[in-house]
């Protein structure tokens, strides 16, 4: 049974998945090859490996065309995934089975019939709540890989999944972070209650525009709270590295402003903080992995109370106004008791089974589904 696993995005996607292609190949008579797009997962690929104390893999870079090449030197335009879906598509026919952590994986063998590919298993790269989540692609997939019960009836009553073709393991990011997680010292040399502002990057909805510069002049001007700015790494990735410096440049005693490296990716800011603010990441669910206070930004008024895409905007208290984010800060502590409960019950419909090995049970579950 030979399993390639896929990559196509950026390295942060490396920390929902990996860990499965290990416990994948323990299992006699399995074999996997790990495929990737971006250069710098290998970095990341190899901190996790190091982190499980696994044997090395054989990492095989993506087949790209010319215009895919080209797109990607140019930096700001992405990866062409199409295209490279398209020129790896030969290599990838000798698989058994393709694993992704991206739905844009709906691409590969559109013009195959079922019987003449290899089978394709989709693990979600987070267990948030937006539409990007809950996709008609996920149609395309032979199996699918949950954290909990949430997305399995969500997909569900959107007939995007089947009652036989898909499973709940938990999150595997869960289980990578507790491995990566070490004694490298204090976040910021003075201790204070830490929060941590994670903006996501999607236009219409991310808070970053409107809320960042109010933001860093409220936490300069009082020195009763640490911030981290830790926002989605795309927000940034396609920056240059001015701007990235500028950014990290304006970092204080108490104010750290990180635009992509190791941490922002691998549950280190989720894990130190202690209360959040955002506004539509996922990452909010591994935050409240542990319930602790949120706060989160609605910039563009919008009417989200019976959205199930904004589920998680019920878990604390809503804000639209710079002006109020420090009140709301404030209070968040003396007012999480309104939320606990309900964040309890949220993180453990989202979450799923949170008890050891998620990733070995996206395996057995892998292998089984093939078997059948």
């Amino acid at each position: 049974m030979d399993i390639a696993f896929l990559f196509i995005a950026e390295p942060y996607q490396c920390y929902h998945g990996l860990a499965v292609a290990f416990e994948l190949r323990r299992i006699p008579g399995v074999r996997v090859a790990i495929h990737y797009n971006d250069p710098e997962s290998l970095h990341h690929f190899e901190r996790i490996r190091h982190a499980y104390g696994e044997a090395p893999f054989e990492y095989i870079r993506m087949k790209r065309n010319l215009f895919a090449k080209l797109v990607e030197r140019i930096g700001i335009f992405g990866f062409a995934k199409q295209s490279v879906y398209r020129s790896s598509e030969p290599e990838l026919l000798k698989y058994h089975a393709i694993f992704t952590v991206e739905d844009t994986a709906f691409r590969l063998f559109e013009n195959r019939a079922e019987t003449l590919r290899p089978r394709k298993i989709y693990l979600p790269h987070g267990a948030g709540d937006g539409t990007v989540g809950f996709s008609p692609r996920l149609r395309s997939f032979d199996y699918v890989l949950l954290p909990g019960p949430k997305s399995a009836e969500r997909m569900l009553a959107l007939k995007h999944i089947r009652p036989d073709n898909h499973r709940e393991v938990g999150l595997v990011k869960l289980e990578t972070a507790e491995r990566l997680a070490r004694a490298s010292g204090p976040l910021f040399e003075t201790a204070r209650p830490t929060v941590l502002y994670n903006a996501h990057k999607t236009r219409g909805l991310q808070s970053w525009s409107r809320f960042i510069e109010p933001m860093l002049a409220d936490f300069a001007a009082r020195d009763a709270y640490n911030l981290i700015v830790a926002p989605h790494v795309k927000l940034f990735r396609r920056r240059g590295a001015r701007t990235k410096a500028y950014w990290r440049s304006r970092s204080t005693a108490n104010i750290l402003i990180d635009v992509g490296s190791d941490r922002s990716v691998d549950m280190s800011y989720t894990r130190a903080a202690d209360i959040y603010v955002g506004d539509i990441s996922s990452q909010v669910y591994e935050f409240l992995a542990h319930p602790r206070p949120c706060v989160f930004l609605n910039a563009y008024d919008i009417d989200w109370k019976a959205d199930p895409a904004f589920a998680h905007w019920h878990l604390g208290d809503v804000i639209s106004r710079p002006q109020d984010l420090m009140p709301a800060i404030e209070a968040a502590p003396a007012r999480h008791h309104l939320y606990r409960d309900r964040q309890e019950a949220r993180a453990a419909a989202s979450l799923g089974d949170r008890s050891p090995g998620a990733a070995a049970r996206a395996a057995e579950a892998t292998v089984a589904f093939l078997r059948r």
